[in-house]
């Protein structure tokens, strides 16, 4: 008789990361509060401003002015969270767009990622998301841009 070993997924080198485990936790959390119910929108935006206000201080500068930049040009999208990241909801709940602090995953940059419901469709072929370092005043053009895109 043979027996098997059952190998943990959490063990180092297999399964999640640290990171991944933490970001489907908040997702987690985020699915439960909205089944009580569904949290109210001054919730939602409350849990947004507190999660970027625990980022490192480069990506919570980063974060902070694409939030300014969304609710400016965008004011119909919703701020909430998403996998425990900033993210803005259509009126069906659909995420449009999304912000990744760089410290999230160890990247060496942030991303400001669109969802199938952003509507930037160009042809057979698009990007979907952006790394982002700093925000002149050329990027916060672009960044207005791709949002108006992405709602309209």
């Amino acid at each position: 008789m043979t027996t098997t070993k059952k190998t943990s997924t959490t063990s180092p080198g297999s399964g999640f990361s640290e990171a991944e485990r933490a970001a489907m936790k908040d997702r987690a959390e985020e699915l439960k509060a909205s089944g009580r119910g569904g949290a109210k929108k001054a919730d939602n935006l409350k849990a947004t401003l507190a999660k970027i206000a625990e980022m490192q201080d480069e990506d919570r500068v980063l974060a902070e002015r694409v939030h300014a930049v969304v609710a400016r040009v965008a004011p119909q999208l919703d701020a909430s969270t998403w996998y425990g990241m900033p993210a803005y909801r259509n009126a069906d709940g659909k995420i449009v767009c999304f912000f990744k602090a760089k410290d999230k995953f160890g990247e060496r940059y942030a991303t400001l990622g669109f969802e199938g419901a952003a509507r930037l469709d160009d042809g057979a072929m698009w990007p979907t998301s952006y790394a982002l370092t700093t925000l002149t005043a050329v990027e916060e053009s672009r960044l207005e841009e791709l949002v108006r895109r992405a709602v309209d």
